[in-house]
């Protein structure tokens, strides 16, 4: 290909929007999207780009795409929205983004890396904070590391949640946690594991999440043990803990809808609470020698890392893409990619 074209879908939403405009201050013209052609059409008239709006549903999106080098996908539930894209990116040839921290969007994915192999096209999901910061420093780890067999990762952030986020939040609830043993991903209790943690901040209690890095940091290091853990306070892991006992009614479509519609009248934070709020990223490896290194890097808040880290992955594709297939974030540009992005440290490794 050769327009240099990207494509933003689900644009209008929260980070959709928050990347447009970011992609505009950059001197980037994205063809923006969504299935809500007023809303697409709104937004793209202020920002003075062209809009674009289809629905995923149906056999016309690899039509939409023929002029398009890159798809930057920002509607949600991935779970729900990823696969059609995904299908018409590998059909065109076109590369693909997404801010996803769903696992089971991840797997997706990855299993349809022999299939982008063929077309050329570059598939990276999770190309935001979830999961660029504790990617970059799990393959980190691994590389200090070498013969590590249990990978433990974590952040300590304050930014709120967008609409998109707490929405998805609640299909996390309902699905339980997941952690990787063995090299597979399996179904655990929520705050199945607590632990001290200090994330750079101080130590607090935390509990383990169904974070995207349980599926990810596998494809990153080929650490075969995996978690994922967010500090909370000791009443709060009582209640998640408590939630283990009512998951089933979680999962009731009436219930998860309820709740939905509740989650889509929060408002984003705005840029005053996210330039306030930075993020405290951990992780830790171990090998069956009983070795430890710890890794530790300061980021930005984590709508802003989404929206830096994905238009430089949107970028780099334009420029130099790899060969097609599957890729995390670090495999795509480095496990030093996130000290690059606005507001990032250094990442710093110690034997503790």
């Amino acid at each position: 290909m050769s327009h240099d074209r990207i494509l933003i879908y689900g644009a209008y939403g929260y980070t959709g929007e928050l990347i447009a405009r970011q992609a505009v201050s950059e001197g980037l013209s994205p063809v923006l999207s969504g299935r809500n052609a007023a809303k697409v059409a709104a937004l793209a008239q202020s920002l003075g780009l062209d809009a674009r709006p289809f629905d995923l549903e149906g056999d016309t999106v690899a039509g939409q795409l023929a002029d398009i080098d890159v798809v930057l996908h920002c509607a949600g539930p991935f779970v729900d929205t990823a696969p059609a894209m995904v299908a018409a990116c590998i059909a065109t040839g076109t590369h693909y983004l997404d801010i996803t921290g769903e696992i089971e969007v991840f797997e997706h994915v990855f299993g349809r890396d022999a299939d982008a192999r063929e077309t050329g096209a570059v598939l990276c999901p999770g190309a935001g904070f979830d999961v660029v910061p504790t990617d970059c420093l799990a393959a980190a780890l691994a590389e200090a590391l070498f013969d590590a067999t249990e990978l433990a990762l974590g952040f300590d952030s304050r930014s709120g949640l967008s609409p998109g986020t707490a929405r998805t939040s609640i299909d996390g609830l309902a699905g339980g946690g997941r952690v990787r043993r063995s090299g597979r991903i399996v179904k655990v209790p929520i705050a199945a594991d607590v632990r001290t943690i200090d994330f750079g901040d101080g130590r607090k209690p935390a509990m383990t999440i169904p974070w995207g890095d349980v599926a990810t940091a596998y494809y990153s290091t080929r650490i075969p043990n995996v978690a994922v853990y967010m500090p909370v306070s000791p009443a709060r892991i009582r209640q998640v803990k408590w939630l283990n006992w009512v998951r089933p009614v979680l999962g009731l479509s009436p219930v998860r809808n309820f709740l939905k519609a509740r989650a889509g009248r929060i408002r984003g934070p705005d840029a005053a609470k996210r330039a306030r709020h930075g993020t405290h990223v951990w992780g830790e490896v171990r090998n069956a020698s009983g070795a430890v290194r710890v890794g530790r890097v300061h980021v930005a808040n984590g709508y802003d890392v989404t929206v830096h880290a994905s238009l430089a992955l949107a970028r780099k594709l334009l420029g130099e893409a790899p060969q097609g297939g599957a890729y995390t974030p670090s495999k795509l540009a480095g496990a030093g990619f996130v000290e690059q992005l606005p507001g990032s440290g250094t990442i710093r490794i110690t034997n503790e």
